[in-house]
């Protein structure tokens, strides 16, 4: 069964505090915590008091977006090695990371398998402490689409690497069915977001696609505890996560009453 939770970057504006009461308001059941100013690099500190305000109001650390780029060119050991000691004191089970910045096609075959190797060493060091690796699914990257995140995960070929995913604007619904369908056997959690071009719309507007996709998530690894993850809310303000937030509970809900018939 999938879970509704939230990324603490759709509200940098807001404290962790507060968008730990948000999502109890709200009914969800886990944040992924950003890397970018709710927890940053390093700072164990503010780590180990995020972990213990999220759970001590009954919710789950479901990952570290660390916006870390697995890139050939600039990554080196001891960055990584400082976000994943950072998730570790989150208590995150996995970290998302961005697969390099250069997008599919515009990259070198030697960038492509510096990009490999990194991820490779990256996930070997995780998994020697119990953290997962998570690609994101996004522009301007090795993963920027299905078939060049499947060639990835092929070439990686490591237990330990897994992906996310989320729609991609230029695509039809079906389009992004048949991606999500593809990506399914590696995916971790979805990042949940209505968008018309670059306007944000009320999430309950994407239910003819949303509803297809979320079921399609479903099917499979309920075992992984996986989460539909709610990012990018209208106007940024705290009330549409709240009604975004009961549609996407209802959607879940209703899947999985039809998932037990």
């Amino acid at each position: 069964m999938l879970k509704a939770g939230l990324v603490s970057v759709t509200f940098r504006q807001l404290s962790p505090q507060q968008i730990i009461s948000l999502c109890v308001e709200a009914g969800l059941s886990g944040i992924e915590w950003g890397g970018d100013i709710h927890v940053p690099h390093g700072d164990m500190a503010r780590a180990v008091k995020v972990a213990e305000y999220t759970q001590g109001a009954g919710l789950e650390v479901v990952s570290y977006g660390s916006y870390y780029r697995a890139d050939s060119d600039e990554a080196v050991p001891n960055t990584f090695t400082k976000v994943l000691e950072t998730a570790l004191a989150l208590g995150a089970p996995s970290i998302r990371i961005w697969a390099g910045n250069k997008g599919s096609g515009q990259a070198s075959v030697a960038y492509w398998n510096g990009v490999v190797e990194t991820i490779r060493r990256d996930a070997d060091q995780a998994g020697q402490v119990g953290i997962s690796l998570c690609l994101e699914h996004h522009g301007n990257t090795l993963t920027d689409t299905a078939g060049s995140t499947l060639a990835l995960l092929d070439a990686i070929h490591h237990p330990n690497v897994r992906t996310y995913w989320q729609p991609s604007f230029n695509q039809t619904p079906a389009d992004r069915l048949e991606e999500l369908s593809s990506l399914l056997p590696w995916l971790r959690h979805l990042h949940v977001f209505q968008w018309n071009g670059v306007e944000r719309k009320p999430l309950e507007e994407g239910q003819e696609e949303w509803i297809p996709y979320l079921r399609t998530a479903s099917a499979k690894g309920e075992h992984l505890g996986r989460y539909a993850l709610l990012e990018f809310v209208q106007e940024d303000e705290p009330e549409y996560l709240l009604r975004d937030a009961k549609v996407l509970r209802g959607w879940i809900g209703k899947i999985s009453e039809s998932n037990n018939t």
